[in-house]
């Protein structure tokens, strides 16, 4: 009877184990604040569901070691993978890897070089980022002129790392409304890369000052470089209130930086609706249903005015 017993709860566990849909995820880094609840948006949202497992991976900013963890992910017999490229340009590999072997792929947050020539069973989940960098701009540019500086105003722009698709498309978005009639008393007057890094960005800052740059704005391609400058420009004895910084991503610390008068604007980024959209469409592909090959999850412009809406979203 014993044996019996014994038998049907192996067969009960092999029946769901069967049925249990597992998903590889390869990070880019795991320190990284948006990242950080992108990743946890993902788990939360597999942990709601009984039959799917997660197998999370962090690539610490490393393109061999990502393109390996893909690797390892096929051979082991995962249903799918989630990737949140290191370096947007090298998903090539990625995407022949996975399609060689007729695993469902899905990029997550980083826009791949081949958005456009995925095989039918790869899809792209983000925010479309020509509205980033787009809704940030045009923020500083109405507050430079509510500060009667519309007949002429110098701005400074941090970018992130430049093998990273939303770091040039938010940086071209910058000079494509600077282009624009209503917005082109501004002028950039030193652009340079922070890597998306907190502590580069003050380094770079006080760099700029103590050349004895000026400048009326500070137009960064994320939060953590926001943040950065702004610590090394108080430092520096610099008033944030006349001060302009624009961020993008508004994560927790940044909606601090706001609620204390330091960061102007930022743009939401939904960090974990874009997790949860890469594990549903995911699943989507691995069951074989219809998916749209780019979903996006929409930017939303936040300032000091509808910042309280967002404090516990990202």
């Amino acid at each position: 009877m014993k044996k019996l017993l014994l038998g049907a709860a192996v067969s009960a566990l092999m029946t769901t184990s069967a049925f249990a849909e597992t998903i590889g995820v390869s990070m880019a880094l795991f320190d990284d604040n948006f990242l950080t609840v992108l990743r946890n948006g993902m788990q939360d949202y597999a942990d709601e569901m009984d039959d799917v497992e997660l197998q999370v991976e962090d690539a610490q900013n490393d393109v061999g070691k990502q393109l390996n963890q893909i690797q390892n992910f096929i051979a082991s017999g995962v249903d799918a993978v989630i990737v949140n490229p290191v370096d947007t340009d090298a998903t090539v590999a990625m995407t022949k890897a996975a399609a060689d072997a007729g695993v469902p792929l899905v990029y997550v947050n980083r826009e791949p070089v081949n958005v456009d020539e995925l095989p039918e069973n790869q899809a792209f989940v983000a925010s479309d980022e020509r509205e980033s960098g787009t809704l940030e701009t045009q923020e500083i540019c109405r507050l430079l002129k509510e500060q009667g500086k519309g007949d002429g105003a110098k701005i400074v722009v941090m970018m992130g790392e430049l093998s990273n698709q939303a770091a040039r498309q938010r940086t071209q978005d910058i000079h494509d409304v600077i282009a624009t009639d209503e917005c082109s008393f501004m002028e950039i007057v030193e652009e340079q890369t922070a890597n998306w890094n907190r502590t580069e960005a003050a380094d770079l800052m006080t760099n700029w000052l103590s050349a004895g740059l000026e400048f009326d704005a500070l137009v960064s391609n994320n939060d953590e470089m926001a943040i950065g400058a702004i610590q090394s420009m108080k430092a520096a004895g610099i008033s944030m209130d006349e001060m302009l910084v624009g961020g993008v991503d508004a994560t927790q610390d940044a909606l601090a930086a706001m609620a204390a008068g330091d960061l102007d604007v930022t743009v939401f980024q939904d960090a974990a609706g874009q997790g949860k959209g890469a594990v549903d469409t995911a699943l989507k592909l691995v069951r074989g249903e219809e998916v749209d090959q780019k979903v996006y999850i929409p930017f939303q412009l936040v300032t000091p005015e509808n910042m309280e809406k967002f404090t516990s979203m990202n």
